[in-house]
């Protein structure tokens, strides 16, 4: 195994491998990447048993092979080199030397024959969503998944339908939802899957124009240019997630993201640090905002708002509520409010071609 090719684009790929090596060394093998050079091109691949990446680049190729390195320490490498420097990568023995201009590497490998089986997917569905779109959904979901220990909550649902689709989490204390029309997309039956946590946050890393999917009976594939993500399917069921969201809300609150957001931060720096608590005390187009530590002190805020309802004091967790409003573009957002002790309903107002909302529990302060 012979080749060389440009540091930028060799580093490129190393670098989107790191977020899927395993690096708690339950097995000293995932910790390596599978590096397979054809007489075409070189196929580096890294998994964790769960989530898998596959990536294609192109190199001057001398001579093809196969072997397994660590993940983390050939990234160092060839990050560490120069700009524009070509690198030279060579098979020999149990090793793989690295050299670029005067600087040159030896590293032990293991064998490509203990490497883990990865998935290969067919793509035969057809199934192509425009990626721009899919990166915004993980954004206004992604952080309601905080729940590690119940791993059916450790990811999103992924629901795909005849022109549309939708992602929803939850973390028993709030809940994310948003649905985007996908005009290409036809599909013979829907499609719901729980799509991991880390798989997310991987495809938040590509660019491009289109995300093609498929599955089998135990995977998931997203193919983005000469890159494949292969995920392992959660198998459970999701909670069901329409039961939870407000129907009958009669109060309706309007205001500035931003205002509001900058408010919030303010007055949680005096909150409890374990429950980051605030109460909003709501009025006839007025909101307060309080908080308190005994240890610390108190802090105070007021907000000109659009708002129906009955008055009333609620507390919310404040990080909760800078998530949504953080994950949202629209210069206002409107709180659908029952009373102090039941599930709020937040979107945002205006926002064309899309719906986003935000389900919330109160919190006794």
């Amino acid at each position: 195994m012979k080749f060389s090719l440009p540091k930028e684009a060799f580093l490129e790929e190393l670098q989107l491998l790191q977020g899927i090596v395993e690096k708690r060394n339950t097995m000293p093998i995932l910790a390596n990447i599978l590096m397979n050079v054809s007489a075409s091109d070189i196929e580096l691949t890294g998994t964790d048993l769960e989530v898998g990446l596959r990536t294609h680049l192109e190199a001057a190729i001398d001579k093809a092979g196969a072997i397994t390195v660590n993940g983390k320490k050939i990234f160092e490498i060839v990050k560490s080199l120069p700009e524009g420097q070509t690198v030279q990568v060579e098979k020999v023995g149990d090793n793989i030397e690295i050299k670029a201009g005067d600087s040159e590497f030896k590293i032990l490998c293991l064998p490509k024959e203990d490497y883990p089986q990865v998935p290969e997917p067919k793509f035969e569905k057809g199934i192509k969503l425009a990626l721009k779109d899919v990166n915004d959904m993980i954004d206004r979901v992604y952080y309601a998944i905080t729940q590690e220990q119940r791993y059916y909550l450790n990811g999103a649902q992924l629901s795909l339908k005849n022109r549309q689709i939708e992602l929803v989490s939850t973390d028993g204390h709030r809940l994310a939802y948003t649905k985007k029309a996908q005009d290409g997309l036809k599909l013979d039956q829907d499609i719901s899957v729980i799509v991991a946590k880390k798989t997310l946050n991987e495809i938040r890393k590509f660019e491009d124009e289109t995300v093609e999917f498929d599955l089998d009976e135990h995977n998931l594939f997203f193919k983005v240019g000469r890159r494949t993500l292969i995920s392992r399917i959660i198998d459970s069921k999701f909670p069901n997630y329409q039961a939870v969201i407000p129907k009958d809300n009669p109060g309706r609150l309007a205001v500035s993201r931003e205002e509001l957001a900058n408010a919030i931060r303010r007055v949680s720096l005096l909150s409890a640090e374990r429950s980051k608590g605030i109460k909003f005390t709501i009025e006839k187009n007025r909101m307060r905002l309080f908080s308190s530590n005994p240890e610390i002190g108190e802090a105070r805020d007021r907000l000109t708002v659009e708002y129906k309802g009955q008055d009333l004091e609620i507390g919310f967790n404040a990080q909760y509520l800078l998530d949504f409003l953080t994950s949202v573009a629209s210069e206002r957002v409107v709180f659908e409010i029952k009373d102090e002790n039941s599930a709020v309903l937040l979107k945002p107002e205006g926002e064309e071609g899309i719906v986003n909302i935000y389900v919330l529990m109160p919190m006794k302060i």
